[in-house]
Parts: structure tokens; sequence; C-alpha cells
């Protein structure tokens, strides 16, 4: 009799299973019937206007059509989608809005082409022209649903069998049986570490339940393949599970490679080609019974000839009595045929859903197998793996519960518990039946330490192959700046650089595609393989734009949303975090597990391009930006772009970005281009030294020394908030000091550096940087206001003293210290010298001479009401500063513009409404 837990369980796990299903049948509806085909390709539901590439019969017999963007030639690429190998897709005729015209399942995607395999009978017979336009639109999947019900309802009726202690330990109404003991173990892989061997021994000796927690690199699936391969030298049968064909055929390859009788189930057109050989399909038609299969189906094929040639009535009878004949000999004959292979097969592997018992299983008697193995279980919806459990006395789960959870339609549902999987399920309630891999093997350390830290307890160690691994130890790969740092800040915060508003859906940001774009061009300058990157975003919508800006440069460079990543690796991932907005809004980015799955994909190099200031809104995503900015490298988009126009800066914001205490001045100008073709970006800077050195520090002249306060720890380590206030005490301290030269020590971080800058231009002084790596240093010096007393001008008025510049200022003259101009808080931001931009002061080329200085007389007319006091009255310079600011830019004009104004592009000054047209 089935337990109150087991009845609750079932009961709640239909009501949600039928939610879901409501869920996606309504979606589908709605999209029929309210939402254009163009919505629907954009929601990556749908590919419009295909053309047949080519069409050939493989598969054992099935049709192979491959399509192709009908506009586009070699060089068109498919829309980004959520189109995978083994979906079921309906095929349409494009002219038309008629019924379908088959049905197919996906075999193979790329970026440019699509494989669709069809099953032809002999009432169905396909022809596509290739002249002609079609759709494919993305089907549901009822056999999905309708197996997973069966399964529930038959746990919920199973009395006794083998698989009853199991389904008690399970629901916690029994306690697990104790283990059994077994001889020490000759491993198959001799180079297994000490937590695997712990894992494979320990899923051995127990009797109903064992968990494999495999965080990503520690080699789960090594685990699972050498557990596998310990069970069958028993004389075990295995039933091998997967919630994804991906995942069932990546164990098929690594078991075939031990030479072990392994049978793969399912539809041919769902494998990978490499392991087709090892399907059912395959291993029937090299059985001893196949040619007589072969002769009957020919019989079959003449008797419906037969059929349509004749016209009477009784022969017509007979033909049919003669067909259904030999159809259920064929059926026989197949079917012993089948059971004889899944009879001799060590192993027999299939999706959760393809171990159905209405499949070929049902051939094989109650108790077959031994253990039933789900892997990627943590993927899995708790009812698809009760599909393979009721098969088998004992099971091992193996996954990671800290990964994406299964996907779900129904939001309802997923909260109520659907996407609560068996694994993550069990991990809570049977903590001692889990054992956790600890060694990784991807990752470099820094790129560990944070995925560690912020999602398995600190439990993970880098192997030493991979605890220091660069992209520059890469073969042709060169030493810069960007291949010897394994981790990349790029921010954008206060840049201007905001998503795109008004898309529910997705969300896309061009400014972080042309950031993106310029670093990938700087890893393909440096040496860097373009096959070894990938792109990883959360938005479809900014999947699309990457793609439009980088295919046709590197057709090689993976671009994929976070989701469709996970379970792969690349040597450098570059992920696009998008969210950027003055409400802080970080959408699914909350997702801590999201995260956790796109950083981890790296293996020695991780780069994120976001806004700091919007991310950090969010607790999880602000470990992931500290971690960045105490381990790694950080980089403002200012360092990339010319042409930006930066966001009023209030310095109260996370990492000392501020947040916007007005409103932003908006987006980069637009130049019509599309996102990564814009003109005005800069090479990053490894692109511009090809040897790998950077250029000399701009001179700061003789180095003070360092400020008492700046010693020991006293600024290093400090957190956001307490580190802006330490800066900006001790800054105000050497401003209220007789010394003239500050410099700040070099264990300063990047970011902390960056504070420093925008400190001293807060408070007026000279700031510049020298050093490289982690030597370099901030020095900070007050400017020489003080000059002899110029003999008075015509009129008796001094003309106004000229303020020399200071270190990071040499290349704008004096007079534009005063506006907020973007050139000027770009160069706040250059913590580094940018080719010629940090040397010295480069001269006017001929001809610009001239145009400097009538300049300059402009900009001094323009603004002789507001007079600079004397160095020693610093409040009167600040205030000075403050209302010039506050100013109409207009000369000889005088009113506020502290609340209404308007900000010109061009000129970077803001005007009163009288004078802000540009004419």
């Amino acid at each position: 009799m089935a337990s109150a837990a087991v009845e609750s369980f079932v009961a709640k796990q239909l009501d949600l299973l039928a939610l879901e299903r409501d869920a996606e049948v309504e979606e589908r509806r709605s999209w029929q019937e309210s939402i254009s085909l163009k919505e629907l390709q954009s929601r990556g539901v749908c590919l419009l206007r295909l053309q047949v590439s080519s069409q050939r019969t493989g598969l054992h017999g099935r049709l192979l059509v491959t399509f192709e963007p009908r506009r586009g030639g070699s060089a068109a690429a498919l829309p980004s989608s959520s189109f995978t190998s083994g979906d079921i897709v309906g095929l349409y005729d494009a002219a038309t809005e008629g019924s379908q015209l088959a049905t197919g399942i996906v075999t193979r995607i790329t970026q440019k082409l699509l494989t669709v395999a069809f099953d032809e009978s002999h009432d169905f017979q396909l022809s596509l022209d290739r002249e002609s336009s079609y759709r494919l639109l993305k089907l549901d999947n009822d056999i999905t649903y309708q197996r997973m019900k069966k399964a529930l309802i038959a746990l919920k009726k199973y009395h006794s069998g083998p698989t009853a202690s199991l389904i008690d330990v399970l629901f916690g109404v029994a306690a697990p049986s104790p283990a059994s003991e077994i001889h020490a173990l000759t491993f198959f892989n001799a180079s297994l570490d000490a937590s695997q061997q712990e894992a494979v021994s320990f899923a051995l000796t127990q009797k109903e339940l064992a968990i494999i927690h495999g965080p990503p690199g520690t080699g789960k699936t090594t685990t699972v393949v050498e557990i596998i391969l310990q069970a069958v030298k028993q004389g075990l049968k295995v039933l091998c599970c997967a919630p994804s064909n991906i995942a069932v055929d990546n164990l098929v390859e690594r078991l075939a490679r031990c030479k072990r009788r392994i049978l793969r189930l399912g539809h041919p057109a769902r494998l990978l080609e490499t392991i087709q050989q090892h399907s059912l399909d395959a291993v029937l038609a090299r059985s001893d019974s196949a040619q007589i299969v072969a002769d009957i189906r020919k019989d079959i094929d003449q008797v419906f000839a037969k059929n349509r040639k004749t016209q009477d009535k009784k022969e017509k009878s007979n033909f049919r009595n003669e067909i259904k004949l030999l159809r259920k000999e064929l059926k026989e004959r197949e079917e012993a045929a089948m059971r004889e292979s899944l009879a001799s097969a060590d192993v027999v592997l299939a999706t959760n859903t393809g171990a159905s018992p209405d499949g070929p299983l049902k051939l094989l008697p109650e108790g077959h197998f031994d253990i039933v193995v789900v892997d990627e279980c943590a993927q899995a919806l708790e009812a698809s793996c009760w599909i393979p459990l009721l098969q088998a006395r004992r099971c091992i789960l193996a996954g990671d519960h800290k990964q994406l959870p299964p996907t779900t339609v129904s939001h309802k549902a997923a909260l109520a518990g659907l996407s609560l999987s068996l694994m993550e399920r069990l991990a809570k309630e049977q903590g001692t039946a889990v054992r956790t891999l600890t060694v990784q093997y991807r990752m470099h350390q820094a790129v560990m330490r944070w995925a560690s830290e912020a999602m398995y307890g600190g439990r993970l160690t880098a192997h030493p192959s991979v605890a220091g691994h660069l992209l520059r130890d890469l073969p042709g790969v060169a030493a810069t700046e960007e291949t010897g740092v394994p981790l990349l800040l790029v921010d954008t915060a206060g840049c201007g650089l905001l998503e795109l508003e008004g898309d529910e859906q997705s969300k896309g940001n061009p400014g972080e595609v042309r950031l993106v774009g310029l670093h990938i061009q700087a890893l393909v300058d440096a040496g860097v393989p373009a096959q070894d990157i990938a792109v990883i975003t959360p938005y479809n919508l900014q999947v699309d734009l990457l793609r439009q800006s980088l295919a046709h440069r590197h057709p090689e460079l993976e671009i994929k949303s976070v989701d469709g990543f996970q379970g792969r690796e690349k040597e450098a991932v570059v992920l696009s975090l998008v969210r950027s907005n003055r409400r802080g809004d970080v959408g699914f980015l909350a997702d801590d597990r999201r995260i956790n799955v796109a950083v981890t994909r790296a293996r020695r190099h991780v780069a994120v391009v976001c806004d700091s200031r919007t991310v950090a809104s969010h607790a999880f995503l602000r470990t992931l930006v500290e971690h960045f900015t105490e381990h790694g490298e950080v980089r403002t988009a200012f360092e990339y772009l010319d042409d930006i126009v930066p966001e009023n800066y209030s310095h109260e914001g996370p990492q000392g970005h501020g947040h916007s205490t007005g409103k932003p001045r908006g987006p980069a100008p637009s130049t019509g281009k599309t996102p990564g073709q814009q003109g005005g970006g800069r090479e990053p800077r490894a692109a511009t030294r090809r040897d790998g050195k950077k250029p000399s520090g701009t001179p700061t002249g003789s180095k003070a020394p360092a400020h008492p306060g700046l010693g020991g720890s006293g600024l290093e380590g400090a957190e956001s908030r307490d580190g802006v206030d330490r800066f900006r005490a001790v800054l105000a301290g050497f401003v209220a000091s007789d010394e003239t030269q500050l410099e700040f020590p070099a264990s300063l971080s990047s970011h902390d550096r960056l504070r420093v800058h925008q400190i001293a231009e807060e408070l007026g002084l000279r700031h510049g940087s020298a050093g490289e790596g982690r030597q370099r240093a901030v020095t900070v010096s007050k400017p020489a206001l003080e000059a002899p007393t110029p003999p008075a001008g015509p009129g008796g008025q001094a003309p106004l003293p000229p303020v020399p510049p200071g270190p990071a200022e040499t290349e704008h003259p004096p007079e534009e210290q005063r506006g907020p101009a973007p050139l000027d808080l770009r160069a706040l931001h250059m913590e580094r010298p940018q080719g010629p931009r940090g040397g010295q002061e480069q001269p006017p080329k001929k001809g610009q001479q001239k145009i400097l200085e009538r300049k300059k007389k402009k900009e001094v007319k323009g603004h002789v009401n507001f007079r600079l006091p004397a160095e020693d009255d610093f409040d009167a310079l600040v205030s000075a500063a403050i209302k010039a600011d506050n100013t109409c830019g207009l000369a000889k004009c005088t009113a506020s513009v502290a609340t209404l104004g308007h900000f010109c592009q061009l000129c970077g000054r803001r005007y009163c409404l009288s004078h802000h047209l540009p004419e």
C-alpha cells in the first residue's frame, strides 16, 4: 500500500504538471492567435523565410532536409532561437497559411543551417521545392507530459516489487539499508583523485541511494562512467538516463571507448552522428534477422504496388489482408530482434522519457536492471526521473543543484515546487547520501575561488595543472595585458551605455556589444583562436546583436545564451550582463545559479562587461563585482570608447561609481552604424602594443614620500563605502597641509586608484599614475595657482592667471578644466597611459595653432565673470567652480542651469532655455 507521503507527493505533482501543461498550451494558442510570425521568431520559437539547401535519405530510411536562410547565401545566419537537437518542429509553406506539411525532428543546428529528419511512410511522400520559401515552428511534445503522468500514477499504485524499498527511502518512510562491503577496487581510470575514488566506492556500497554532487569542472561524468564500469564488472545490468539527449550521448561516447556492450534508445535524429552506430536502429540493422525483416518489407511494398493497380474490390480486400499478415510478422520479427539486443546489452542508455515502459523496454522482464543511473538529475523534473526509477532496486543520482534548475513555462507551478528537482530535494533531506567532488580540472584558481565561496562553501580546490594557467600559456598566444589576467571587469557605470528599453521579453545593450567586440579583437590579435572563445549573455536579443556585430568578423566565435551553454567550456569567456538602468533593475540576472553557470564555463580567462552600479544593487551580483575588483583587473568603458557621453557622478554608489544625481545625459550619439561598427572606437590597449609592453608612464615629477596615513593596511582592501570615505579624508588632510605632493601605495587595487582619481578631481587636485602592473601607484599634487602678479592690462584689470596642466591633463589646454566636458571625465578614468595620451603633450599640427589660439580667447572671454580666487581661499575656489558649472555656457549670460538647462553633446557645456538651440 502506498504511503501517505507518496500519495500526497503524486497528487501535488499531478496538479503542478497540469498547470505546466495548461501554460504550454495557452502560450502556444495565444501565439497562434495574437502574435505575428515575426514576433514568434523574435521569441525564438519560429524560423521564417527558409529555403531547402539539400535533402537526402539517411538515419535508417528517414528523409533529412537541410534548411538555410532564404535571403542570405553563404553569409546569412539563422536568428537566435531556442531550437535544439531533438526538438519536434512543424513544417509550413511560407506562401500559404494552410495546415502544416509535415512534422519532423531537428537533428543538427548551426548558426547558418538547420537539419530536420522526417519519417516517410507508404502513405506519406514529402516533396519540397528548392525555390519555395518555408517556415519551421517549434511544437509541443505531448508524449513527454503523458509519460510523466503515467509514471506518477504507477508510483502511487506500486505495491510490491524490486523498487519498493527504494521508494520508501526516497520518501523518508524507511532508513537506508546498511552499506554492503566490497573488496578493494581496481579503478579503470587510474587518474581519479581522492574525492572521485571515495564517491565511486560509496556509490557501489549503497543498497538504495547514492548522490554524486559534481560542481563545475570536477569530473562528474568521469566519476559516473567509472561507477558504471565497476557495476558492469560485478555483473550488474545498468540503465543510464539523463534529461537531455546531449547528456546521454556524452555518456555513450565515454562508455564506447571502454568497449562495453552498450545500447542507445531513441530516435536516430536525436543522436550525435558519432554514436549512431550504438543506436537500436543501427544494432538491429546489423543483426542476423535484419535480412529477413528487409525481405518482409520488400514483400509489403510489392503488395502495396499490386493494390494500387487493381480496381477489383475483392482483390483489394485480399491484398489488405495480406499486408495485415505481413505487418504482424514484421512486428514479431522486429520485437524478437529488439528483445535479444536489449537483453545482451550491459548498459542501456536513454533519456528519462525514452526509458518509458511503453517503449522498447516493455520487452524486458520486470527487475531486469539492477541499477538506474540518472545523470544531470538536477536539471530534470522529478516526475520525469520516476520513469526510469521504477525499473530498478538501486539508484545513483549525479548532477549539481547549484546550477540551472529544470526548465518550466508556468511561473506559478515553478513557485509551487515543480522546479524543485529530485536531487535538490534529496540533498536537503538525505545529506548523508551525498558525496561531493572537490577537485576541479577546468578553471584558473581566481575564477574558481568566486564560485567556490559563493556557491560551494569554499570546498573546491584547483588541480595544480589548471590552478595558474592563463591564455598566454597557450601555443601561439602572445603575452599581453588581456592574455595575462584571469579576471577582467569592464565597467560601464556612469558611461551612459544604457540597455534598450521597451522590450518585455528580452533586453539588449548596443554599448556592451561594442565593448565585447573590442575585447574579442584584442584576444584574437594576441593569437587566441576564435573557436576557443565564447560570448555568453542572458538575453536572446543581446545574442542577436552580438551575432550581427561579430559573426562576419569571427565566424568560429560561439555566441550563446547562458541556458544554451550549460555543460560546456571554453578557454576564454566574455560575459555581457546587459542590464544598465537608473532603477537598479537586474531582471532574471538575480538567479544566482544562472550567473554561476555563466562564469564557470571559462578555463583561463573571464571578462565581464557590465554596469557595476546597476548589477551591484543585487547582493549576489555584488559579490561577483567585488571579487573581480579584488582579484582581477578593472577597466572602465572610457578606456575603450572615445565617443562616450558620461552620466553625472556623485561618487556615492557602489564601487565608487556613484548613482546619478540627475537625469543621465543619454547614450552615446548614434552614427548610423550597427553595434560594434561605430566610429570613434579605440582599440584596447593590448591591440596597440603588439609586443605586450606598456608605454612609458606620464611624468609626475620627483616622488614625495608616502603619506603617513597610507602605510600598512590603512587603505588596503577597504570596503566600498569606507574606502571612499577614507580616501576623501586623506585627500582633505593633504589639501589642508603644507605638503605639495602625496603618493599612494602601489598595493591599492585598480578600482581604488580609480576612486582616488575621482576624489582628487572633485577637490581640484592634480593627479596621475605611473608604474606597471602591481607596481602602479597614484600621485596627487596641488595645482600651482599662485604666480607673480603680471602687469595690469588695458583698463587696469589684471588678466586671469594661467593654470599649468597636471600630469593627467597634458593633452588638454588649461581653459578646458572648468566645464564638465566628456574628454575631461574620460581622462579621469584613464589610470594607465593610452598610447600618445599617456606621454608628453603633442605639439599641434601645422594649421591648428591659430584655431587653438582663437578658441582660447573665446573661452576666456566667455567666462571672464568667474575669476579664480587666491590659492589659500580653498572654499572660494570650490564655490567659483560650482557657480561656473551651474551657469549658462554662453558668453556674458549669467542664467542658472542648475535645475533647468540643456546639455550640448558637441561642446560638453550646459545652456539655459534661451540659448540651448544649436543655432
